[in-house]
């Protein structure tokens, strides 16, 4: 899992998601928009990461409701961005919350960390930088109730977002399989052959969809519990970031949900 690898992931990790979301947007047919805004999005979680991880003589506590008074102070920047690059719905909340007060927009974090929706974009946004963090820095979250899943995350409980394939051994004849998680960015070794949503296991009920025009991108769906994900893989294209690229390849879930199948996390960009 990355999160073991601590605190010499730095902000190059954010830095190879900007230059992949910059360069898809000038290459890609049909996602340019939201790969432009995703780009910006991704550039001020950078500033949020960088803010919390530049603070002297200050480590989060894993406590959301006490390393709020600390995190919140990036928000208004944040939601600066939101207002200039996001689609009109976005910009308009954003205004809103830059009016808010600080307990109205407390509660609404604490809600989303207690009880996470993929439809809730201000708090799951900018909330990954924090829960990064936390992996990186080794603190623990409180107030989530953790699941023993293995399709789940070990460190905080949270969804995959995307799975994507790698070798981690030059003579290794087919890539592992990792998920990302949608709360804190973390990566955890997962089974290649299993549905990340149910823990299906039968090759017989595991669908799999794939088109040219994103011919490293691949939707991995479950005919028992009609859920699916976006996998990436990395032994095609080892330039992907497995993030960017599912977005970039947007047109695979409308497929997904002409077939009846409903994503496991919607990601930021809601597809």
């Amino acid at each position: 899992m990355d999160v073991l690898t601590g605190t010499n992931v730095k902000s190059d990790w954010w830095d190879k998601q900007i230059l992949r979301a910059d360069q898809l947007a000038a290459q890609t047919r049909g996602s340019e928009a939201l790969l432009l805004f995703y780009a910006q999005l991704l550039r001020a979680q950078k500033e949020i990461y960088e803010f919390l991880r530049g603070r002297k003589n200050w480590l989060p506590c894993g406590d959301l409701e006490a390393d709020l008074p600390v995190i919140t102070q990036a928000l208004p920047d944040f939601l600066k961005v939101i207002q200039a690059h996001g689609p009109e719905p976005l910009a308009v909340e954003a205004t809103e919350l830059l009016m808010s007060n600080a307990s109205v927009i407390g509660g609404t974090f604490m809600k989303h960390w207690r009880h996470p929706s993929d439809i809730e974009f201000f708090p799951k946004a900018f909330l990954q930088p924090y829960g990064r963090w936390l992996a990186e820095s080794g603190a623990a979250p409180v107030g989530r109730e953790l699941s023993a899943r293995e399709y789940n995350c070990p460190f905080c409980g949270g969804n995959p977002q995307v799975s994507f394939l790698q070798n981690r051994e030059k003579t290794a004849e087919s890539g592992n399989r990792d998920l990302i998680c949608a709360t804190c960015l973390a990566s955890w070794e997962f089974r290649r052959i299993v549905c990340a949503a149910c823990g299906e296991e039968r090759p017989a009920k595991l669908a799999y969809f794939q088109s040219p025009e994103f011919d490293h991108v691949r939707i991995e769906a479950c005919d028992s519990c009609k859920h699916y994900l976006k996998g990436v893989d990395l032994t095609r294209l080892g330039f992907a970031a497995p993030l960017v690229d599912e977005i970039a390849a947007a047109p695979l879930d409308l497929w997904a949900r002409e077939h009846g199948y409903t994503k496991i996390e919607l990601n930021l960009i809601g597809v």
